[in-house]
């Protein structure tokens, strides 16, 4: 019995390493694509790396189908990804998904940017989902691969480290909707329109709507809005947590994209190192059993310690005034 008691007991521990290895691991992938190093699970703190010193002015760079906003004054460090397509109701085009693939991939890098609120430039549509007028046109091969690319570019957009806001001010179907469930924060109008209709065109959701819906609202009620292919109202969607916040439309008709920007305020006090790694550190730790994310926790807390921006927070705290966070 004493030598069961003991095997056990050693394949207890042994699981508790290869969580703790696992946690690692992980969290030392996810930590380089913020443009930090990762430590071990046990303390070893390391240094930010610097920031790419690039810098932004108000201007916006408009492209034909998707609008880049870099904000400034009060709002420096808010980004602001605007849909375009008018005549499509911003249907997700081959050429609209590579215009979202560059922005998104400049924006990963950027230690400067600190919230992205994505819109619609469009009054009453947020993102009807993939252009299906295109999509006849495809060979089935083109199909695929066209699914695959926006899938990706979703997941990087899901996987930036800074928080994103999604600020829907009109329909958001399909991929429209997974676009949406990709930000961190979702905001809508109580007149937004929003589903994954999929099922009602015999296919299913292949942009992660299949994974993040479930894991937004839970998995029975997910199941039941996709098999149904039911469409529900910013009111709805609110009491179900598909959305964190739901307002009354305004005249203008970007009632939900001033709250997103109203929220991207709040955040942009904030410690920039600490607002990636807490991002990081809720993200991986959702995918994960407790104690691992509890590693994965300790792991990511180590990154803000040796940080001069702690150091200013500190200092700003002693001497009551606000901190001057650098990113560093």
């Amino acid at each position: 019995m004493a030598a069961a008691a003991a095997a056990l007991g050693g394949l207890g521990l042994l699981r508790a390493r290869l969580r703790l290895a696992a946690a690692a691991a992980a969290t030392s992938a996810a930590l380089g694509r913020t443009g930090l190093r990762a430590p071990s699970v046990r303390g070893g703190a390391a240094a930010a790396l610097p920031s790419s010193g690039r810098s932004y002015g108000s201007q916006a760079k408009e492209e034909e189908e998707l609008r880049v906003r870099y904000l400034d004054d009060e709002h420096k460090g808010i980004v602001v990804l605007g849909l375009n397509r008018s005549h499509a109701k911003n249907a997700l085009s081959k050429n609209l998904v590579k215009m979202m693939s560059k922005a998104v991939d400049a924006l990963k890098s950027d230690k400067k940017v600190r919230t992205v609120i994505f819109r619609s430039e469009v009054p009453g549509i947020f993102c009807a989902g993939a252009d299906l007028k295109e999509r006849a046109k495809m060979h089935s091969s083109e199909v695929s691969s066209f699914v695959s690319r926006a899938r990706a570019t979703i997941n990087e957009l899901a996987n930036l480290p800074v928080p994103t806001i999604a600020a829907i001010d009109g329909t958001a179907l399909g991929g429209g909707l997974e676009l949406a469930l990709a930000c961190d924060i979702r905001v809508a109008a109580s007149s937004a329109k929003m589903g994954l209709v999929e099922t009602k065109l015999a296919i299913i959701p292949g942009a992660g709507g299949t994974q993040r819906l479930p894991r937004t609202i839970g998995v029975s009620l997910a199941k039941e809005l996709i098999f149904s292919a039911r469409i529900v109202d910013g009111e709805e969607a609110k009491s179900i947590g598909l959305i964190s916040h739901v307002v009354e439309q305004n005249e203008a008709g970007d009632a939900a994209y001033r709250r997103a920007l109203a929220l991207a305020r709040e955040f942009l006090p904030q410690g920039p190192v600490a607002m990636r790694v807490a991002k990081l550190a809720i993200n991986q730790g959702m995918e994960v059993d407790l104690v691992t994310g509890l590693a994965i926790e300790e792991a990511c807390y180590a990154q803000t310690i040796p940080t001069k921006d702690r150091i200013e927070g500190l200092l700003a705290f002693k001497e009551k005034r606000p901190p001057r966070y650098k990113g560093e």
